[in-house]
């Protein structure tokens, strides 16, 4: 049995009440929360493999849904710290429930509207949602295990990051070419009904946080480091975006524009590597991993922008996937370190 403690069993020696043991990792628990993460990624960057396909049948430019991920991308970050402090004492499965329900809404808004406007609507809505399940995930995760298992629990929650990149991307984007893209959506709509059912089913309960002991959000923010944290995170999520959104019309430009597919593989295969580099090592090098994480990702975009042919662009996408891989985990640890 491990020889450290998570918060809750600390909290029970505390009160004078025993923890009860735990050992290893609760696997199929943070199976559930990375699938929630697999959802949130998948609805995120969806869009940028059906491109051609929702411009045509919105009947706008490409580069106006290319807009669908960044209204995603905003309302998750205006949402997030509002929502974080509204539902600081709510239990955490019910915080996750209400996360997922909103991608149910959204998801199914956007697979069955006909105009623009209220798929752009239906985004900001699903934004809101990826910013309170991003919020709460790396903490739902640590709680379920003794704290020096904390990094790995939080690498098997953030595995559905890649596994969406490298599987659920290049899938849903050929799913949708056979089927339509409104069919991509509406599959998406189901795997997050059903996990509704998973947590509501399987997943234990953590309590909110008690009214007297939490932290004022402006509070923490100006805890040292957090900040910088979430500067740096910021940046380095929109670079990401900003790049992986219009990967099909640069491709195009490269012409390799039949090579989407393939791309968004290699892309997600490096992707898994860099998650299982991090899982292994975030314990003893957290600080050089994300380092290593940034200056990779920096010489990929100079790999990409070089335009130097076939060969430099499956490079960078590799050392691309490579970084962002871990970035998720790395990030959400630093941040939870700093923190407190």
């Amino acid at each position: 049995m491990s020889d450290c403690l998570s918060a809750d069993d600390r909290s029970a020696h505390a009160n004078g009440r025993a923890a009860a043991p735990r050992e290893g990792l609760p696997v199929a628990n943070l199976l559930a929360l990375a699938t929630a993460g697999f959802i949130t990624v998948l609805t995120e960057a969806l869009p940028a493999g059906l491109l051609p396909l929702m411009s045509a049948d919105l009947r706008v430019t490409e580069a106006l849904i290319g807009q669908l991920v960044t209204i995603y991308a905003l309302g998750s970050i205006v949402a997030a710290i509002p929502l974080v402090a509204a539902t600081r004492g709510i239990g955490r499965r019910r915080l996750l429930i209400a996360a997922l329900a909103g991608f149910v809404v959204s998801n199914a808004l956007t697979t069955v509207s006909p105009h623009y406007a209220l798929t752009l609507a239906a985004r900001f809505v699903a934004g809101m949602s990826a910013g309170l399940l991003w919020a709460l995930l790396a903490g739902y995760a640590s709680r379920m295990v003794d704290e020096c298992l904390r990094g790995r629990a939080i690498a098997v929650a953030m595995l559905g990051v890649p596994v969406a990149m490298s599987v659920g991307i290049p899938a849903g984007t050929a799913l949708g070419a056979v089927f339509g893209w409104r069919i991509a959506f509406a599959g998406i709509t189901l795997a997050a009904l059903a996990l509704i059912g998973w947590v509501r089913l399987r997943l234990p309960d953590h309590p909110g946080q008690p009214a007297g002991s939490r932290e004022p959000v402006l509070a923490v923010m100006r805890l040292p480091g957090v900040r910088a944290v979430l500067a740096v995170m910021f940046a380095y999520v929109l670079a990401h975006n900003m790049l992986y959104t219009y990967i099909a019309p640069f491709l195009a430009g490269e012409r390799m524009g039949a090579q989407v597919d393939t791309v968004l593989l290699v892309f997600g295969v490096a992707s898994l590597a860099g998650i299982a580099l991090t899982g292994a090592w975030i314990g003893a090098a957290q600080r050089r991993l994300t380092f290593a994480s940034i200056a990779l990702f920096a010489l990929a975009a100079l790999m990409l922008g070089a335009g130097a042919g076939m060969a430099a662009v499956y490079a960078g996408v590799a050392l691309w996937g490579l970084a962002f891989g871990g970035a998720p985990t790395l990030f959400q640890t630093a941040a939870a370190q700093a923190a407190g």
